[in-house]
């Protein structure tokens, strides 16, 4: 929870200060939260924790998703010139 919180933090700020740098970081930090998502979810899945799979495949959806989209942000920072 407090990664997302420092996640928005930084999204407000960055649209302020637009410095490349915290871009770049904010992407990588939303990668680690969504990738910890997708093994919690996942692990409430096989344990049983979870009886609402059409809620925990739009979870997994959602994360796989903001992975995606903050990749491209990387990769698309990485080939302007």
């Amino acid at each position: 929870m407090a990664g997302v919180v420092v996640v928005l933090i930084g999204m407000v700020a960055n649209l302020f200060l637009q410095l490349p740098a915290l871009h770049l970081a904010i992407s990588a930090v939303f990668i680690l939260i969504s990738s910890g998502a997708i093994l919690f979810e996942t692990s409430n899945i096989i344990r049983g924790g979870e009886t609402n799979y059409i809620r925990a495949t739009v979870s997994l959806y959602v994360s796989l998703y903001n992975i995606f989209v903050s990749l491209l942000s990387i990769l698309g920072f990485a080939s302007r010139d």
